[in-house]
């Protein structure tokens, strides 16, 4: 049976078709009315026909009368367009169609921003009206993108013997790190339930219950301030947990699995496996973060040792009350004006630093700039040699508390690797492990997890026993690309005498643990295996192939920065009935 509203689509008519009789159907994309012949290009989600309608066509009235973003059904014949009328950027571009039956199916009001056209305009108006934002071609683009990504993912687990199960979205609150969204129980007064954070506890007892290979296109939930990398509310993860497994199986699926999804969904050049291990230590001494962008070459030094005893007495009275000190390489900046030198000295301001030392390396070799003649010949040349400078370069040195000079060091890094363009064009991935297990809170001087509760301490109960905890690092590890945190991830602790142990470091009691995790900790007693996963972020990937700047640009329907929902209209008051309903009350501010 023929489809009323089309014989073909908007995007596959070719010369082959002329001569046939076709009709179209979708949203008029863009008109040009030429007096005797008017134009029109029909879009929809497969591409963009062009119409032709003459003066002495019936549909010519119609048709001039019909707006941008309307809903028209034609009929036409397929004709061959002229030589100097082809369109090479068209898919259908060699043809056009000459209408001679048209109808309107859904009229057009006056369009709030241009459909046709990558004009900026502001981003709430663009959320308020998502659903045109979304005809635009290259947010069209970006979430057909997504679709294609995520069935390519599927396919790629299915092949690896990965089954998918969906796990619950009204479950029980967990601290896992952020706030939960709660949702109260009509039926259990006074009692909530929370929407999950990560489907960590579900995909555990899945493997406990003898499922070895899980993954799910899962949505998380945190209440949290909205980041150009995350959503304030929900968000969505390419979820995974294997039993009987070491780290470095988990690399290697992983390694696999993106590999495949960015060398197929992307032109750039894409780091082959195995990726490049980092130690959260050295991420943290050469690049200042543990979210490296290895596009970028320049690494940071400590030269602390050099200025100790360097003579260069500011720097030296600072080292003595505990601040150290970084170098950043500038790599042929010697001969660049001295507004370029100062512009990092104000912008390490802005930072909340004191300032930026430097030092220039003419074309000769030697030393000039601010400080160079406070510096002996030694302490210079000891500079050269541990950062491997020549002439024509330069080297600012950052001098504060251990905290700040890494943010400062880190941030100039990353200024002078753009300024400089020196990144690569590359999705260049690698692994951070070795993360430390604990972190001393700075606030209440406690100690407490730094990353994943449930992670197995390398070392397992000897090293809760044996260790300082701030010296125990986990069997955890972080799957980053250009500087964007993909995924964390772990070797799951399915001991439950070491769980115990290593949350007692941090102050809980078994009885605790049990009243918070009960369910995981039950499990534990039944046989569990040695398992662990991952989580890459769909969303973060679809960022990085589309090169956008906010996770807002690759989500269909996303909140704004203020977490509102502007088309959607939430969060909203709810009515007082629906609050009796779930035994609730709303105490007004005093």
């Amino acid at each position: 049976m023929s489809n009323k509203y089309y014989s073909h689509n908007c995007g596959e008519l070719t010369k082959n078709d002329v001569g046939l009789v076709v009709h179209l159907s979708g949203w008029v994309h863009r008109k040009r009315n030429h007096g005797k012949l008017l134009f029109l290009d029909l879009r929809d989600s497969h591409g963009i026909t062009q119409l032709v309608a003459e003066e002495s066509a019936n549909v010519f009235d119609l048709l001039s009368l019909v707006s941008n973003e309307s809903v028209i059904t034609v009929s036409g014949k397929v004709i061959k367009r002229d030589l100097e009328a082809r369109n090479a950027a068209l898919l259908t571009g060699d043809i056009e169609v000459i209408v001679n039956e048209a109808t309107i199916e859904s009229p057009a009001d006056s369009l709030p921003f241009e459909v046709n056209s990558e004009k900026l305009c502001p981003e709430d108006l663009r959320l308020q009206y998502r659903f045109l934002d979304l005809r635009r071609s290259d947010m069209n683009a970006k979430i057909v993108l997504r679709s294609n990504v995520i069935a390519r993912l599927r396919e790629l687990m299915w092949e690896n013997g990965f089954m998918e199960f969906s796990t619950p979205i009204l479950t029980s609150s967990s601290p896992e790190g952020a706030r939960d969204f709660l949702v109260p129980s009509r039926l259990h007064k006074g009692k909530f339930y929370a929407l999950p954070q990560a489907p960590q506890q579900f995909k555990q007892l899945l493997m406990i219950s003898g499922f070895e290979k899980y993954f799910q296109i899962a949505p998380c939930f945190r209440d949290e301030d909205a980041r150009a990398d995350r959503s304030p509310g929900e968000f969505y993860q390419l979820d995974i947990e294997m039993s009987f497994v070491t780290s470095e199986d988990i690399f290697t699926l992983t390694e696999s699995v993106l590999y495949n999804i960015f060398k197929q969904f992307s032109n750039k050049k894409v780091t082959k496996p195995p990726f490049p291990r980092i130690s959260y230590k050295d991420a943290i001494m050469l690049y200042g973060t543990d979210k490296p962008d290895l596009r970028n070459p320049l690494l940071i030094f400590d030269v602390t040792s050099i200025f100790a005893d360097s003579g260069f007495s500011i720097f030296e009275k600072n080292i003595k009350n505990g601040m150290i000190v970084k170098a950043i390489p500038a790599p042929k900046t010697a001969s660049f004006p001295r507004s370029f030198f100062d512009q990092k000295i104000n912008f390490t301001r802005s930072l909340g630093g004191s300032g930026l030392a430097y030092v220039v390396f003419d074309d000769n070799g030697f030393a000039k700039g601010p400080i160079a003649k406070l510096l002996s010949t030694e302490t210079l040349d000891s500079i050269k040699d541990l950062i491997n400078l020549g002439a024509g370069d330069a080297v600012f040195f950052s001098c504060e508390k251990p905290d700040k000079v890494l943010e400062i060091a880190s941030s100039i890094r990353i200024r002078l690797g753009n300024e400089l363009n020196l990144l690569s064009n590359e999705f260049a991935f690698c692994w951070v492990v070795d993360f430390p297990f604990y972190q001393r809170n700075k606030d209440t001087g406690s100690i407490e997890f730094s990353h994943n509760p449930f992670s197995m301490p390398k070392g397992g109960m000897n090293s809760l026993i044996e260790m300082d905890p701030l010296e125990v690092v986990g069997e955890q590890y972080d799957i980053v690309c250009n500087a964007v945190e993909l995924s964390s991830g772990a070797i799951r602790n399915h001991k439950l005498d070491v769980l115990y142990k290593a949350f007692e470091i941090v102050g809980y009691s078994a009885e605790m643990v049990d009243a918070e995790f009960g369910a995981l900790t039950r499990a534990l007693h039944y046989g569990a295996p040695p398992h662990g996963g991952i989580a890459p972020g769909i969303d973060r990937m679809i960022m990085l192939l589309t090169e956008s700047e906010n996770i807002r640009e690759v989500v269909c329907f996303p909140q704004n920065q203020k977490a509102e929902d502007l088309l959607m209209g939430a969060p909203s008051a709810i009515k007082d009935a629906q609050l009796r309903d779930l035994g609730l009350m709303l105490k007004k501010r005093s």
